[in-house]
């Protein structure tokens, strides 16, 4: 039977990429996702290695996947990761979606160039202990690893988790009728609560929480419970402590240190494409002069900004997704970490969010007077047929809330930041060819408009240009602020006693932005043939043999 290929967008040319790489029917928990890698390393040795980087305290797996052809280490990389929140479960399949995918067209002559030029390194899920409670018999979103902590700095470790009143097996929302509750009933969907706005004379009618109990009775719902460091809170960029979640010091978990004590190793990675909350490619970041005026800086630097901005038309055009919500990166977030840190290109999506739905006016909807995401989910499911994502409110009694009335219920966990699991595979096949299309943007050098000038004394005038024919830059203007990223290495190598006369027989070359050349020129005194050589980790190497 003839295999269905998904037609690639790509710039510099097509490709096809096989929409049936793999048919899971569900996300991934920790065991299928093994299974996955393992089927993977099995049908395609030469182009996949896998390995553990670490395990978690909770005993997951913290996997890393190397896909390229032979010496693969000595190519221009992107990192590519997953699972950078654990309630963003979307994140997983998009990572190990985009191996398998890009792995099953791999006899296509332009995938086949692309592994034996480029490396991808694919962590694909770096929250296993938190993305399995999608999978347990009590069902919550967290983002926190197996490390037990003291969230409520009160001296007990987890002693105040989640409690089902209802029963259903998943942890939703309680309203609490309270006069001096913040929330009222949405106007636009009242199975949804939203802020009561004080300016304009509003009053909160309710209290709202997630499901539980305060069962150590300090006055706080559920803020020590399982799921202690998040590894989207846990990287040393921005880093904020005595914050739920992020630790007790910065890069304190196993599975942070595992993945930036490769990546500093890496001197070959361009650029890092997290999937995770923080999105900078539906919208690229915006040049701040006054935060590169800082002793901490947080603002891109202008070329790299530009970088952003033209990767991201670039995204745009290909996945074609429209209308992204506005996001802000946490303290300790990755992708913040991975520019200002390690010196990378950094890009960032979630993939998914709720979509825009247009009012209905045959069932007589209204245009939404706010921003509340429940209720833009609501419709947008009834729209698609989508069941079974919303508990209904229901009366509980409660030990904390003598005599008042309290409900449980709402949106489920998970929904909001997670599709339906058959839209899936249509946003891995988008996501994948944006991955291909950036690799075709990754710098390269080339030596063009060589010139030899023959002079008296046996001299030889060399002029040659070392162009950067990528989109990308050599490496970042951030990388010049860190001292860690490597230059570009040019010798002249003589195999006839030829003698340097002027020009620096062994140099460095400063970063190349796209498209930029740096011309280069030597008096070499001697007959016969030289080579020219120039390279670094995120270009590779590039040779020219010299007549003199």
């Amino acid at each position: 039977m003839k295999k269905k290929l998904y037609l690639t967008y790509l710039l510099f040319g097509s490709v096809t990429l096989s929409l049936f790489a793999q048919s899971p029917q569900n996300y991934s928990n920790s065991a299928s996702l093994a299974q996955r890698i393992k089927t993977l390393t099995s049908k395609y040795p030469n182009l996949i290695k896998s390995k553990t980087l670490t395990q978690t305290l909770g005993g997951k797996d913290i996997w890393m996947l190397t896909l390229g052809g032979q010496n693969a280490d000595q190519k221009p990389a992107i990192a590519v990761v997953g699972g950078v929140d654990g309630k963003h479960l979307l994140g997983v399949e998009m990572a190990i979606g985009f191996a398998e995918k890009l792995l099953a067209s791999s006899n296509v002559d332009s995938v086949k160039n692309l592994l034996n030029k480029q490396t991808f390194y694919v962590f694909p899920n770096m929250s296993p202990d938190a993305t399995e409670q999608y999978f347990a018999k009590l069902k919550y979103e967290r983002s926190g690893n197996a490390t037990k902590t003291d969230d409520d700095r009160d001296g007990k470790l987890n002693e105040d988790g989640f409690d089902d009143l209802d029963g259903n097996g998943k942890i939703t929302w309680m309203r609490v009728k309270d006069a001096t509750g913040k929330y009222k009933l949405n106007p636009d969907d009242p199975r949804s609560l939203v802020l009561a706005d004080a300016s304009k004379g509003e009053n909160g009618a309710y209290i709202l929480l997630q499901e539980g109990i305060d069962n150590d009775k300090d006055g706080q719902f559920n803020e020590d419970g399982e799921g202690g460091v998040s590894f989207n809170k846990n990287a040393s960029f921005n880093y904020k402590n005595f914050v739920p979640g992020a630790g007790e010091y910065a890069v304190s978990e196993k599975e942070n240190r595992a993945l930036f004590d490769f990546l500093f190793d890496a001197f070959n990675v361009y650029a890092v494409v997290a999937f995770g909350p923080t999105n900078n490619l539906s919208s690229p970041v915006v040049f701040n002069p006054a935060g590169l005026s800082k002793r901490i800086i947080t603002s891109w630097f202008e070329a790299d900004a530009k970088s952003n901005a033209l990767v991201s038309e670039r995204y745009n055009k290909i996945t074609k997704t429209k209308e992204a919500p506005k996001t802000q990166a946490e303290p300790g977030d990755f992708s913040q970490w991975a520019y200002f840190h390690y010196g990378r290109l950094s890009f960032s999506t979630p993939g998914w969010w709720v979509p825009k739905v247009a009012p209905d006016s045959a069932k007589k909807e209204k245009k939404f007077t706010n921003d509340d995401p429940v209720a833009a989910y609501l419709r947008w499911a009834a729209k698609e047929g989508i069941s079974d994502t919303y508990t209904p409110w229901k009366a509980v009694s409660h030990p904390d809330f003598g005599g008042q009335t309290v409900e449980v219920g709402g949106v489920d966990p998970f929904v909001l930041n997670n599709p339906p699991y058959k839209l899936v595979d249509n946003i891995v096949a988008k996501h994948t060819d944006f991955l291909v299309s950036l690799a075709a943007m990754a710098p390269q050098i080339e030596f063009v408009n060589l010139k030899t000038e023959k002079l008296t004394d046996g001299l030889t005038r060399v002029t040659v240009q070392l162009l950067n024919t990528g989109d990308l830059s050599t490496y970042t203007k951030i990388g010049d602020r860190s001292y860690f990223l490597k230059k570009i290495a040019v010798k002249v190598n003589g195999k006839n006693g030829q003698e340097v006369v002027s020009g620096r027989k062994n140099q460095t070359i400063e970063s190349l932005q796209g498209k930029e050349f740096k011309e280069l020129t030597w008096l070499i005194k001697g007959n016969g043939k030289v080579t020219i050589h120039a390279g670094c980790p995120t270009t590779g190497s590039k040779s020219i043999e010299v007549t003199l």
